[in-house]
């Protein structure tokens, strides 16, 4: 079973730097991907990054140039350092995983954690 622990989360002021995590256990498949994905009240989910197991990567556009994604596979731990963030990213943000292909793309992921609550404030 496939359990996807995120933390990080909590309140800053605008400009400033937090770094999510998810710890993994269980198994995926050795081609997966895992990625972080946002949603705010009355907004739609929103992809922020995705990871792979050959490190590449891709982001939203909305990110791009502030935020990283990395993974530690040693430590199965996947981060997202997010910088010079805006009161735009206050969501709550997720961790999801699964086998690379169909399901990396859109929100398709089919494991995912509990969340973890980003609040920017300006």
């Amino acid at each position: 079973q496939v359990q996807l622990v995120e933390s990080g989360g909590g309140s800053v002021q605008s400009g400033g730097s937090l770094r999510l995590s998810c710890a993994a256990s269980g198994y995926v498949d050795s081609r997966y991907c895992m990625g972080w994905l946002r949603q705010a009240p009355g907004k739609e989910r929103e992809e922020v990054a995705v990871i792979y197991y050959d490190d590449r990567a891709r982001y939203g556009d909305s990110v791009k140039g502030r935020f990283t994604i990395s993974q530690d596979n040693a430590k199965n731990t996947m981060y997202l350092q997010m910088n010079s963030l805006k009161p735009e990213d206050t969501a709550m943000y997720f961790c999801a995983a699964d086998r690379d292909g169909f399901h990396c793309v859109a929100g398709r992921q089919r494991y995912w954690g509990q969340g973890t609550q980003v609040t920017v404030s300006s």
